[in-house]
């Protein structure tokens, strides 16, 4: 079940073309700083965008800060609320139920094609923005004449070495990853309750769109720290030396809890969910 749901995942046109709208973001920022060479004044602007224009090799974290508020959530959310919904609404989710296939297996297969679609989201992007910073931006060249990025400088003006930088990546891929299966569950779940995939992503959208408004409300300081979005940018702390694991910590804490909770809504909702009309 599981090899069927990747199948469909990487033969549907739309999950090429979410990725290249992914790609499409970095590139154009970068080809507007590369061209004219002004970063964005200081406080404003996405994270690492004016170091970037002296060292190419930290264009992908800078591509992350762009995608990461917008466009990745949405397309979590798109895919993750057309899964059970989208079959339901074009009549084919009785027919895979028919089959010896288990509810809880069809659904552990399509929540491991959204972990699969995530990850190849997020690594699409920070190969693409590696390749784009490294030519836009530069790298340095050692004594045999190969090109290898430089040194980095952290948040808080530490040199970071090459490997330093790969392990934050990797880093910062994982927390990201944990914190759109956090989206990914708030669209399951409502892709449990109704045959509109639209309305169960647009359900999820609007659930994302009202924590990122009370986030920075300051009346609504008591529920702040147990909103979904509060932490999505922890993971810039990765970039800091030394690293500060608060804000990280309780941000893949949080997430945790919203995945076990709605998931575990999704999957009672879905065992007794009446699919035969």
């Amino acid at each position: 079940m599981i090899r069927v749901e990747l199948a469909k995942l990487f033969r549907r046109p739309r999950t090429y073309v979410i990725a290249a709208l992914l790609c499409a973001l970095p590139f154009i920022v970068a080809v507007f700083l590369a061209t004219t060479r002004i970063p964005p004044p200081p406080g404003q602007g996405g994270a690492f965008l004016s170091a970037v224009l002296s060292n190419g090799a930290l264009y992908p974290a800078a591509a992350m800060a762009l995608v990461l508020p917008v466009l990745l959530p949405v397309s979590v959310a798109v895919l993750a609320g057309d899964a059970v919904a989208g079959e339901a609404s074009a009549g084919t989710l009785r027919y895979l139920l028919i089959r010896p296939v288990g509810r809880t297996r069809l659904l552990v297969a399509k929540l491991v094609s959204l972990v699969v679609f995530v990850l190849f989201a997020i690594a699409t992007v920070l190969v693409t923005s590696y390749v784009t910073g490294l030519a836009l931006f530069g790298a340095e060249a050692d004594s045999t004449g190969v090109t290898l990025p430089a040194d980095v400088t952290s948040l808080s003006g530490v040199t970071i070495a090459p490997a330093g930088l790969a392990w934050r990546l990797l880093a910062t891929v994982a927390y990201i990853t944990v914190s759109m299966l956090g989206v990914a569950a708030i669209a399951l779940f409502l892709s449990t309750v109704t045959d509109s995939a639209l309305g169960a992503a647009m359900g999820a959208l609007a659930v994302l769109v009202v924590s990122q408004v009370l986030v920075t409300l300051d009346a609504a300081a008591a529920v702040r720290p147990y909103l979904p979005t509060r932490y999505w940018l922890a993971w810039i702390d990765f970039f800091r030396e030394p690293v500060l694991w608060r804000d990280i910590e309780r941000g893949a804490a949080l997430q945790l809890v919203y995945l076990v909770v709605l998931l575990g809504a999704a999957w009672a909702n879905f065992m007794t969910r009446d699919v035969t009309n």
